[in-house]
């Protein structure tokens, strides 16, 4: 090969180098993303462990507490911005979004109709258990 093409292609690599050394986060920032994801799991599992609010508020916050995780990931450790590639970062954030909520709604909605449809006495007697009154 020419000294020429050595010489484009060596100055080439350089600069797509630096960008890549842009696109990944500090030390920061991942310290940052850690210790919000630390503090956004540690927060519902004692709200869940402790019985603080309503089990029907419980499931709400829980589900608010995962969506703001997911960001947070995206953000910190994805580091998806509307800057980085040319705004396509913007667009799968967009789509993570809605996925996120087709998610969140349906496991919502999949758990309520299987507690609604596979324990329907566990009201009705307090503490006992399905299909124990048989046995007795």
């Amino acid at each position: 090969m020419s000294d020429l093409h050595h010489a484009h292609a060596h100055g080439h690599d350089h600069g797509h180098h630096d960008d890549e050394l842009h696109a990944h986060g500090s030390f920061k920032d991942y310290s940052i993303g850690f210790i919000l994801s630390v503090i956004l799991t540690a927060i519902p599992f004692w709200l869940v462990m402790t019985h603080q609010l309503a089990p029907g508020t419980t499931k709400f916050v829980i589900l608010g507490f995962a969506a703001v995780q997911v960001i947070v990931h995206m953000v910190y450790f994805l580091h998806m911005n509307s800057k980085s590639e040319g705004g396509w970062n913007m667009m799968a954030l967009i789509l993570t979004i809605i996925l996120l909520f087709i998610v969140l709604t349906g496991s919502i909605w999949v758990m309520y109709h299987m507690n609604a449809n596979m324990m329907p006495n566990m009201g009705n007697d307090g503490g006992s258990v399905h299909g124990m009154h048989d046995m007795q």
